[in-house]
């Protein structure tokens, strides 16, 4: 089985730049795919960018194209979201995920993951 933890959060104002970090235990991690979800608050969870176990695929939500950028090194068994120019509206918990395969036309769905951190906190001032 395994665990994730996130890290990597705080506060920041817009423009700035911030990278999340996951950790995850086990020694399987290459099998998973990896994504990033975020949660405003009174809002659902969102998908943000996930890649494949072999950091081949990419899928990006279109708020974050551009932007954010999700990679992988699983040698350290980490997964990371390079998130630059911020905004506002990026304010959120950010959430690390993981699922045995991944699909374009699924992978934005919470429900196909099976694996989640504990969430960190990321706020983006005006």
């Amino acid at each position: 089985q395994v665990q994730l933890v996130e890290s990597g959060g705080g506060l920041v104002q817009a423009g700035d730049s911030l990278r999340l970090s996951c950790a995850a235990s086990g020694r399987t991690f290459s099998n998973y795919a990896m994504a990033w979800f975020r949660q405003a608050p009174g809002k659902d969870r969102e998908s943000v960018a996930v890649i494949s176990g072999s950091g081949i695929l990419k899928y990006y939500a279109d708020s974050v194209k551009g932007r954010f950028t999700i990679s992988r090194d699983n040698a350290k068994n980490t997964v990371y979201l390079q998130m630059n120019s911020l905004k506002p509206q990026d304010t959120a918990v950010y959430y690390c995920t993981a699922t045995s395969s991944i699909s374009r036309s699924s992978w934005y769905n919470p429900n196909v993951y099976n694996l989640w951190g504990q969430g960190t906190q990321v706020t983006v001032s005006s």
